[in-house]
């Protein structure tokens, strides 16, 4: 399950405009402008996003088995972490589509379009 998962956390990563995967530490990043969104530990069936605080309250509030911050002075900056075991696919399109859109440039960004309820 951790491949499978990882592997569809990469394919939506990488399917955004001119993301690029590199590593980063023991981890794998991938950054759009030079800049990490999102980083994976495969062995821990784990990604972490860069979320803006208030982004990281909405998404958290849907279950914190799934997502929830990281818990030190990093979680406090947005820094998110998402059970790749756990969340839906359509979910985990949405939270790296907005990890992507706080820090791509805005002419990157506005190529972006979100689900609507």
């Amino acid at each position: 399950m951790t491949i499978d998962n990882v592997k569809m956390l990469r394919e939506i990563a990488l399917s955004l405009p001119e993301v690029i995967e590199a590593p980063h530490f023991e981890k794998t990043s991938f950054r759009v402008n030079k800049k990490i969104f999102t980083t994976v530990v495969a062995e821990h069936n784990r990604a972490t996003v860069k979320l803006t605080p208030d982004e990281q309250d909405i998404f958290c509030t849907f279950n914190t088995e799934v997502i929830y911050p990281v818990p030190n002075k990093w979680g406090k900056q947005g820094w998110t972490h998402v059970n790749l075991q756990l969340v839906q696919r359509n979910m985990l399109t949405e939270i790296l589509k907005t990890a992507y859109c706080g820090i791509a440039p805005k002419h990157l960004a506005a190529q972006i379009t979100f689900e609507e309820d």
